[in-house]
């Protein structure tokens, strides 16, 4: 019971009008996701009707559009964290993005670049890895670029690749 009180009197209402204004300043700092922003109105314990007038407010005035936050999102996690198409689905899934919006725009994306981004992970996986033979090595290394996100064929790919130009290597 006291614990509640102390919890109240830390967590101070939260106006409409002072909502609005740090969702768009954080909405100005930086792309956000309308469930973000849903997820923040909540938390804040806004009523329904004020959550439905700020949110039309921010999707007007253009603070927050899913498509440039998935854009900007979609290259962010290829470019910086290196993720394949399936991580980036999954996370942007879990920020409740239409996949109508997400599936497009992962397509635009080509092979070639997915491949620049795997290419080096695999590379490094390789030498890194502790095997008994070749089949264990390109097993563990499909695990791992699976769980960055890459697709299977991708990674059959990448590791033929690899396993030819060791076979190159080898026979210098």
């Amino acid at each position: 019971m006291e614990y509640e009180r102390q919890l109240k009197k830390k967590t101070k209402e939260m106006t409409e009008e002072q909502a609005l204004q740090r969702l768009s300043a954080l909405c100005a700092k930086g792309e956000h996701c309308t469930y973000e922003m849903e997820e923040k109105l909540r938390k804040w314990q806004i009523d329904e009707a004020a959550q439905a007038r700020i949110m039309a407010f921010l999707t007007e005035k253009k603070f927050i559009d899913d498509v440039r936050f998935c854009e900007a999102f979609i290259q962010d996690k290829l470019k910086y964290n290196g993720w394949g198409r399936r991580k980036i689905a999954q996370a942007l899934y879990l920020k409740h993005i239409d996949s109508s919006i997400s599936e497009p725009l992962l397509d635009e994306i080509a092979d070639d670049l997915y491949m620049e981004k795997l290419r080096p992970l695999v590379e490094k996986k390789w030498k890194s890895i502790k095997a008994r033979n070749d089949y264990e090595r390109a097993m563990k290394l499909i695990q791992y670029a699976m769980g960055r996100g890459f697709d299977i064929d991708l990674i059959r790919k990448c590791i033929q690749e690899m396993g030819e130009k060791t076979d190159e290597d080898a026979d210098c």
